[in-house]
C-alpha cells in the first residue's frame, strides 16, 4: 500500500483497490492449486512449482524497486512521484500476477504436504503431527510480525530494494530447504479431483429423479437398499451415515438394471455413486452458507491493512523524540492481539466454558465463528469513532499536509479488537473446515479459507468503487475521498458495522440449521448458535 502510494505516485484509493483485487485474487487462486494437486500434480509437484514462481516474481517485484527506469520518475520541484505508466504498470503487474500463481499453489499444499509425512495410524504419529501444527502456526505468525516490523522498518526507512531484496533472498534459501529433504519426504500421488466425484453425484441424481427412494422416511432402512460399496486410495475415510436432508441426491444411489458391474462395482460413476459420495457432496452444501457468512467478517478485518494504514499516514506516528513507526507496521498490533489472546483463550476462557457448558472447547466452532462475527462488528463501530475525531483534530490542529496530532496508537483499539475477533473466526473457520470437510477433501478445505479472504477484499473493492461513486455528488465530497480528511471514512466503517449486523443475522439461520458431519439422521440439530448470545 505505502509502496504505491509513496514510489509508484497512485492515487490512495486506487491503490487500495490494487491491494484488494491483489489480496483478493491471491486468496481465490488456491482454489485452483487444490484441483490441480489433487488431479494432477500432487502435493510436491505443485508446492515445487510455485515456489519457483513466487520467486520470480519477487525478483521482478525487487528488479521494480531497484531500477530507477522501471517505476514512475519524480517531478523536480515537488520530489512526488508523476504516477506510472503503462509499461510501469505491466512491469508491475508480471510481478503480482507470478505471485499470485505462486500463492495459489503455496497456499492449499504447503500445510496438507507436511500432514503427508505423519503416519497418523500410529500414536508416535499422531504426537508428531500436533507438534507439527503448532510449529508451523506459531512460526508462521512469528514470520508475519517480523515482516510487518523488521521488514517494513528497512522498506520505509531505509530501502525499498533492501526491504524487497531480503523477502527475496529467504524465498530462495526456503526452496534450497526444501529440496533438501526430498530423500526423506512421504509422496503421496493424487487422488483426483474432488469436483468431479462432486458433478458425478449431481449428474446421477438428476438422470435418476424421477425414480422414487425406497423408504422415503427412514434413512436406516434406506441406507440398506442403496448402493454403499466404496472404494477410494485414502485408507483414512470416515464413514458417514446416511441423511434425509439434500434428499433427491440419495437418487444417485438408487441400483437400475446394468449399474453395477459383476465385482459390485459401479459400471458408470456418472449414473451411480455410492452412498458415501453422496454424503461426502451434502457436507460440501451444508458448508457453503456457512462459508459465505465469513466473507463480510473477513470485509472488517481487512481494513486493517488499508484503510487504517492510511489514517496512520495523517497521524502521529512518533513512538520517543526519533522513532516513528512505518505506517505499514500498525497491523502488527492485530498480530500481536491474536498471539496474545490464543494461549488466554485455550488456558483460562476455555476450561471455564467447558466447566459451564460441558462441550469440548468450551463452545462450538460455530459458536467461535458467531463470537467473532460479533467483535468485528463492534471493532468497526470503534473504528468509525477513532476516525471522527482524528478527522476532528486534523482540519481543526493539522499542519500543512493536513496531519493530526493524535498519536497513531489511537488506532490501536480497533486493531485489538479485530485481532480478537480474527482468533475467534479465522481460527473457528480453519478448524471448522478441517472436521467437516471429508478426509478426501482436506487440499480444497485450506482453499476455501483463502477464498473467504479472497471474497472479502473483492466485496472491500465493490464497496470502495460503489461509495466512492454513490456518495461524491455535484462538487461535494465522497466519503472515500483521496483526502481522508475531506471525506468520511468513519460512514464508511458505519457501513461495514451495519453488513456485519445482517450478516450475523443470516449466519444465526445457517448455524440453526446446519447438521454436523456424520450425525445420525434421529439426533436433533444442534441449536448452539443461541448460547452466543
Amino acid at each position: 500500500m505505502v509502496y504505491l502510494v509513496e514510489q509508484y505516485g497512485m492515487r490512495q484509493m486506487a491503490a487500495a483497490t490494487l491491494c484488494n483485487v491483489f489480496s483478493g485474487t491471491s486468496n481465490a487462486a488456491p482454489l485452483l492449486g487444490a484441483f490441480v494437486s489433487d488431479a494432477y500434480w500432487g502435493r510436491f509437484r505443485t508446492l515445487t512449482y510455485a515456489s519457483v514462481t513466487t520467486f520470480v516474481g519477487m525478483v521482478v517485484l525487487t528488479l521494480t524497486a531497484a531500477v530507477p527506469q522501471l517505476r514512475p520518475p519524480v517531478a523536480e520541484q515537488s520530489g512526488q512521484p508523476l504516477g506510472p505508466s503503462g509499461a510501469h504498470l505491466a512491469i508491475l503487474f508480471l510481478s503480482l500476477g507470478l505471485l499470485v500463481l505462486g500463492a495459489g499453489g503455496v497456499r492449499p499444499c504447503s500445510l496438507p504436504f507436511g500432514v503427508d509425512q505423519f503416519d497418523r495410524s500410529t500414536e508416535q504419529g499422531r504426537r508428531g503431527l500436533n507438534s507439527f501444527f503448532n510449529w508451523y502456526y506459531s512460526i508462521s505468525t512469528a514470520a508475519t510480525v517480523v515482516a510487518m516490523t523488521a521488514v517494513v522498518y528497512i522498506q520505509d526507512s531505509v530501502s525499498w530494494p533492501l526491504g524487497f531484496g531480503i523477502p527475496t533472498a529467504l524465498m530462495l534459501l526456503a526452496i534450497i530447504l526444501f529440496f533438501a529433504g526430498i530423500r526423506l519426504y512421504v509422496f503421496v500421488p493424487p487422488d483426483g479431483s474432488v469436483f468431479s466425484g462432486v458433478l458425478q453425484a449431481l449428474v446421477a441424481a438428476f438422470r435418476k429423479r424421477k425414480l422414487r427412494l425406497p423408504a422415503p422416511n427412514d434413512a436406516v432402512e434406506q441406507e440398506t437398499l442403496l448402493y454403499s460399496n466404496h472404494a477410494r486410495k485414502s485408507t483414512v475415510v470416515t464413514k458417514l451415515p446416511l441423511t434425509l436432508q439434500f434428499r433427491f441426491l440419495n437418487k444417485a444411489a438408487i441400483v437400475c438394471e446394468g449399474d453395477m458391474k459383476e465385482d459390485g462395482r459401479s459400471a458408470d460413476p456418472w449414473k451411480l455413486c455410492s452412498v458415501q459420495q453422496i454424503e461426502e457432496v451434502k457436507c460440501l452444501m451444508r458448508i457453503a452458507p456457512i462459508w459465505a457468512s465469513g466473507i463480510i467478517c473477513f470485509v472488517a478485518l481487512t481494513q486493517q491493512w488499508t484503510l487504517a494504514a492510511l489514517q496512520s499516514m495523517k497521524m502521529d506516528r512518533h513512538l520517543g523524540p526519533s522513532f516513528q513507526i512505518p505506517p505499514g507496521s500498525l497491523g502488527t498490533i492485530c498480530l500481536m492481539a491474536i498471539v496474545l489472546f490464543i494461549p488466554l483463550y485455550d488456558q483460562i476462557l476455555v476450561p471455564m466454558a467447558t466447566s459451564i457448558t460441558g462441550v469440548e472447547g468450551g463452545i462450538t466452532l460455530l459458536q467461535r465463528q458467531g463470537a467473532g462475527m460479533a467483535i468485528a462488528i463492534m471493532s468497526m463501530v470503534v473504528a468509525g469513532l477513532v476516525e471522527k475525531k482524528r478527522r476532528d483534530s486534523a482540519l481543526a490542529h493539522g499542519g500543512a499536509d493536513g496531519t493530526s496530532p493524535l498519536s497513531a496508537m489511537w488506532l490501536a483499539p480497533q486493531l485489538c479488537l479485530m485481532g480478537v475477533a480474527e482468533a475467534f473466526n479465522a481460527v473457528g473457520q480453519v478448524e471448522f473446515y478441517n472436521r467437516q470437510f471429508p478426509e478426501h477433501m482436506q487440499t480444497l478445505a485450506g482453499s476455501l479459507f483463502h477464498c473467504s479472504l479472497a471474497g472479502a477484499s473483492y466485496l472491500s473493492s465493490f464497496l470502495i468503487a460503489f461509495v466512492r461513486k454513490s456518495t461524491g455528488g455535484p462538487g461535494g465530497a465522497s466519503w472515500l475521498d483521496d483526502d481522508i480528511n475531506v471525506g468520511r471514512v468513519d460512514y464508511y466503517y458505519y457501513l461495514i458495522a451495519a453488513l456485519g449486523v445482517g450478516n450475523l443475522l443470516y449466519f444465526m439461520v445457517c448455524a440453526h440449521l446446519y447438521r454436523y458431519k456424520g450425525t445420525p439422521e434421529l439426533e436433533d440439530v444442534c441449536k448452539d448458535i443461541k448460547a452466543v448470545f
